[in-house]
């Protein structure tokens, strides 16, 4: 996907509003500006920021559609992906988890420059966040499968649907996990890259507590 259609795909998904794409367009260059402070993304990736982080991150969005009220859980926000998209292109309440400082206040930084109200910053291990019972869970290179739930099963409900890049791993991923945990999980291929993929989970269950 090159960038040219990668903001044609946003447009034509989302409908994008002059101020939202000025929002958008804000946080890319916030983010290329933080480069020279602290490495957000790859540097390799920078030419292609449209489609390898900003639409890469708002193809999620589709697939929580079916999400009952409540808030988009972001784990590991790291630069802002997928939550700071996310809350630029949704009206839902959005909670970024993060636990280095420097990101955090990076975070913090861009959810006040860019005037996101439904946003927010939870400086803090996921294992500490409190039950928050989120509408929504995201979370992009933040750890394997059977450990990420492990660590936010306790933020989720029966009806949270589970939104997670996983590259090129997702498969295998989800067959480890599927021994210890249970749910409606299917993959879904990446817009941005046919050879990656999207695990999308609800109903999630340790299979212990099941049998319990």
């Amino acid at each position: 996907m090159t960038e040219e259609e990668a903001r044609a795909w946003l447009d034509g998904q989302f409908d994008v509003s002059r101020g939202t794409w000025d929002r958008l367009e804000g946080y890319v260059a916030i983010l290329l500006s933080e480069m020279e402070r602290q490495n957000l993304i790859a540097e390799s990736t920078r030419p292609h920021i449209w489609a390898r982080h900003i639409v890469d991150s708002a193809q999620l969005i589709p697939l929580a559609k079916a999400a009952g009220e409540g808030a988009w859980l972001d784990l590991g926000s790291g630069a802002g992906l997928p939550g700071i998209v996310a809350a630029i292109l949704t009206d839902r309440p959005v909670q970024m988890v993060e636990s280095r400082r420097k990101r955090i206040d990076f975070l913090e930084s861009v959810v006040a420059e860019l005037g996101l109200l439904h946003a927010s910053v939870f400086g803090g291990r996921v294992e500490t966040v409190p039950v928050a019972q989120a509408a929504v869970i995201s979370a992009r290179a933040y750890a394997p499968l059977p450990r990420l739930l492990e660590s936010a099963i306790h933020l989720s409900t029966e009806k949270t649907i589970w939104v997670l890049p996983k590259g090129r791993n997702a498969q295998n991923e989800l067959e480890v996990a599927t021994r210890t945990w249970q749910g409606v999980f299917h993959v879904e291929r990446s817009v941005t890259d046919a050879d990656s993929a999207i695990i999308v989970a609800q109903a999630v269950q340790s299979r212990r507590k099941a049998r319990g």
